[in-house]
């Protein structure tokens, strides 16, 4: 009977004893990266946290919505991709070039990104400079409620268009003086905030009242721009730094990507074929007389398409004006029609009338 309790009590300790050995083998053991197995093909945590980085600032109470949602899209992905493969169209000619194209696409933006990370933070004082250079950004920040008119090329209008618009009370007005004229016209409006308005028209509609209009003239015409109304929405400079910093940053590395990529060019042998024969220069100069040889197509069509209205025009006036003409012949001809039909006194009457007065 004691061995029988020794032997029992042996069993428990052995039974504890591999318990914490497990226990000690889980928690040396690391965490998993596989997120899913698909068909023997592995799918990773960091390939789910790399398409969820996309979506930043998530809420966390969608963040693990968001997770299954991605990682249920790899898998819908490589159950297609292991198709692809099983079918062998991953050795179509426009497979290969498509994936050829991706790859070189990958490694450029790999090697503009590094340029990119290798500039310098912007200094304080830099961000201190562009806050104080740039008030209608920041200081003194609007948000406008605009009225556009985008209006097409016309030359008989180029010089009536800012006399128009400076006497002007409304965009109404500027669009019915386009409509007599035959003009063709976009009419747009909306609300932007300062730092959705181009920079090169910014100071244009910040240096204006509400009401007042700015007028700009383009290579396909006009743009016609009334501030109708704005307010201040200004931006202290500690809450206008990470946004300037971060401007300054791209606009670095945007510069230094351009200046690296000229210096690569000059130091190469690049050589051109077939219709790119002659060089970018040459192409430039033929896509422009291409551009300018449409415009006068489309000037010419657009003169000839006005003159024939005119002629319309003129020929209806001219056929409004026989008919009036015709209709005020035949009403005199219907007078004096009238009139000789009356019968006239006998002159016995006539006689005797005018004796009474005798």
């Amino acid at each position: 009977m004691l061995s029988q309790s020794r032997n029992a009590a042996a069993l428990v300790v052995v039974i504890a004893v591999v318990a914490a050995c497990a226990k000690q083998d889980e928690e040396r053991k690391p965490a998993t990266q596989v997120a899913a197995r698909v068909n023997s093909e592995e799918i990773t945590v960091h390939q789910v946290n790399n398409l969820l980085a996309r979506t930043p600032n998530l809420a966390p109470e969608l963040a693990q919505r968001a997770k299954s949602e991605v990682l249920n899209s790899l898998i819908e992905q490589q159950l297609a991709r292991q198709q692809a493969v099983g079918k062998k169209l991953d050795r179509t000619p426009a497979v290969q070039q498509a994936l050829e194209a991706a790859r070189n696409e990958i490694l450029a933006r790999a090697f503009r990104e590094q340029i990119a990370a290798s500039q310098p933070k912007p200094a304080p004082e830099e961000v201190k400079k562009y806050y104080a250079q740039h008030p209608e950004l920041f200081a003194q920040r609007r948000v406008f409620s605009l009225e556009e008119l985008t209006v097409a090329s016309k030359d008989d209008i180029a010089a009536g268009l800012g006399e128009r618009v400076a006497k002007a009370r409304s965009m109404q007005e500027v669009a019915d003086w386009l409509k007599s004229r035959g003009v063709q016209f976009a009419v747009n409006r909306g609300v932007r905030a300062a730092e959705q308005v181009p920079l090169e028209l910014l100071p244009k509609l910040h240096a204006v009242k509400d009401g007042d209009f700015v007028v700009l003239e383009g290579r396909s015409g006009w743009q016609v721009i009334r501030v109708a109304a704005s307010k201040a929405e200004p931006v202290d400079e500690p809450t206008a730094a990470p946004r300037i910093e971060q401007f300054l940053a791209n606009r670095r590395a945007s510069e230094a990507i351009a200046k690296e990529m000229k210096s690569l060019k000059e130091g190469a042998k690049i050589e051109y074929f077939g219709e790119f024969g002659d060089g970018p220069a040459a192409a430039e100069a033929r896509a422009k007389a291409l551009a300018e040889a449409k415009a006068k197509a489309e000037a010419a069509a657009k003169a000839k398409t006005d003159a024939e209205a005119h002629a319309r025009a003129e020929e209806a006036t001219k056929a409004r004006k026989a008919s009036e003409d015709r209709a005020r012949l035949e009403a005199e001809a219907k007078s004096r029609a009238a009139a000789a039909k009356l019968d006239p006194l006998p002159q016995r009457s006539i006689e005797k009338g005018v004796g009474g007065f005798r």
